[in-house]
């Protein structure tokens, strides 16, 4: 088992920028993909970022060239950095591993969560 714990949550004004970091512990040379996800009330998880084992990462269209997923291995550490956040960037984000040597867009390929870290853009 991985345990996952995130922090750099908060809230900000649009425009706005915040890194978001997900401490793993544990079985963590069993990870392959880590990913970040977010869930707005009434919605879906979604996936907004992937890293692979090799560092080749994944976004979605709505973060595409304002957020970089980064993991740092010796630190055992996934980061997110988000700049000119919007509104709708508002969700608890959530940090997530899987022993799958590829990054599925779906939360169930996801075995370690995280608590997830709440992050609010005001406007």
């Amino acid at each position: 088992q991985v345990l996952l714990v995130e922090s750099g949550g908060g809230s900000v004004q649009a425009g706005g920028s915040l890194r978001l970091s997900c401490a793993a512990s544990g079985y963590t040379s069993s990870v392959s993909c880590m990913a970040w996800f977010r869930q707005a009330p009434g919605k879906e998880r979604e996936r907004v970022a992937s890293v692979q084992r090799d560092g080749w990462p994944t976004y979605a269209d709505s973060v595409q060239g304002r957020f970089t997923i980064s993991r740092d291995r010796a630190k055992n550490t996934l980061y997110l950095q988000m700049i000119s956040l919007k509104p709708e960037d508002s969700a608890m984000y959530y940090c997530a591993a899987s022993a799958f040597p590829w990054c599925s867009p779906s939360a169930d390929a996801y075995k370690d969560w995280g608590q997830g870290t709440q992050v609010t853009v005001s406007s």
